[in-house]
């Protein structure tokens, strides 16, 4: 298995699909679905360089269910699998359990 970890305040996430139904039972077609924008965070970069030199370590951390923006990030695959590419700041926030 081929190891990925993002560089700086980069993070790797996983589309999290939603329901292919509607609440009214209709069957949603692949081709008019909306991607994804929750995600499960598969890794994080050692994070963002302050002016100051520092580095500041990131918010969120493998694990965490996120909601990011519709088109935000660069998708790839790893390991066969497609996976997202974005900034910390392209997140909007964590989903508590």
């Amino acid at each position: 298995m081929m190891k990925f970890r993002p560089l700086h305040d980069r993070v790797l996430i996983r589309r999290i699909e939603q329901d292919s139904k509607t609440s009214g039972g209709i069957i949603i077609p692949d081709t008019a679905k909306e991607k994804p924008i929750e995600g499960e965070v598969v890794a994080v970069g050692s994070g963002a360089r302050e002016e100051s030199g520092n580095i500041r370590p990131l918010d969120v951390k493998a694990g965490d269910r996120v909601v990011f923006g519709k088109w935000s990030g660069t998708e790839v695959k790893v390991d066969g699998e497609e996976l997202l590419i974005l900034k910390e700041s392209d997140i909007f926030g964590i989903l508590a359990a």
